[in-house]
């Protein structure tokens, strides 16, 4: 019986899914504290465009260049459309959502020779990632670390209490850059992998997961890489097993997606089980701050 992660590609599938694991389960804490769903999926989409241009100017190793800059274009332009205050944030990220996606639709559909090779990057190829992509990768999580460790408690400051970051001499609005840039880099890190679709479930999931277990944000951020972790691991032996074992198709990057959204729901329980508690506890103690009685 052949072991699936001996395989070649199954291996490399596996150590790429690590490595976005790594970098998306920090991230989704602060996407998930600063309730940046709709900022997060307009970024894994808004990155399109930057792929058609990358793919029509270098094939298929120019599509990292070309998803950065649609990424970086649009971290910057959704901090400045937020920043001048005549949209809101939600009606600004649907604005920038739907010109990119449109301009990326628009290119893809009147070259329909490599549309095929594009409309793949909607729904990643995991299972076909290669030595060079693991390294760019590999390049990519030490930028997103780095700038993470450089960075978190600024972030959280402005998270938490963004008078008080201000007050303190931080500017809020190159903060909101920096998340939104680091957004755009584990969305550049994942398209390839498991698409501009689904990378979004990477950057939700694992923090909302994980905070029915925990209030701590760096405990969420563990739970949350392990969760990924888990998931990658369980969803490529499932789509193995089903394709090779009973000739199911199971593309690896949904059963990735499907298996995080599954612990997701099993741990919800826990989560409404914890929310009662904490509010019987704050109810019990009414001089005592309810951050106190978070555990």
């Amino acid at each position: 019986m052949i072991e699936p992660f001996a395989v070649p590609f199954m291996g490399r599938a596996l150590a790429e899914l690590a490595l976005l694991a790594l970098i998306c389960g920090p991230v989704s804490v602060f996407v998930f504290a600063r309730r940046l769903s709709f900022v997060s999926d307009a970024l894994t989409h808004t990155v399109f465009p930057g792929v058609v241009i990358g793919f029509l100017a270098g094939g298929i190793e120019g599509i990292v260049a070309g998803a950065l800059v649609a990424g970086v274009v649009t971290a910057v332009v959704l901090t400045l459309l937020s920043r001048g205050g005549a949209l809101s944030g939600d009606a600004s990220t649907a604005v920038v959502l739907t010109a990119m996606f449109s301009i990326g639709v628009v290119l893809v559909s009147r070259r329909s020779s490599y549309t095929s090779d594009l409309t793949s990057f909607l729904f990643g190829r995991i299972l076909t990632v290669t030595p060079r992509q693991l390294a760019e990768t590999a390049a990519l999580a030490v930028v997103i670390l780095g700038l993470l460790l450089i960075s978190a408690r600024a972030l959280m400051f402005r998270t938490f209490d963004p008078a008080g970051a201000a007050a303190a001499g931080f500017r809020i609005n190159w903060l909101d850059l920096l998340l939104n840039i680091i957004v755009a880099l584990v969305v550049v890190a994942a398209v390839r992998a498991v698409g501009t679709i689904l990378v979004v479930a990477l950057l939700i999931v694992p923090a909302a997961a994980a905070r029915m277990l925990t209030a701590r944000l760096s405990l969420m951020a563990v739970i949350g890489t392990g969760l990924i972790l888990i998931a990658a691991y369980g969803g490529l032996l499932a789509s193995w097993t089903a394709s090779v074992d009973y000739g199911i198709s199971l593309t690896s990057a949904s059963a990735v997606v499907l298996l995080l959204v599954l612990v997701y729901l099993l741990l919800f329980p826990l989560g409404a089980l914890r929310s009662r508690r904490n509010r019987g506890r704050v109810a019990s103690h009414p001089r005592r701050s309810p951050h106190e009685l978070v555990g």
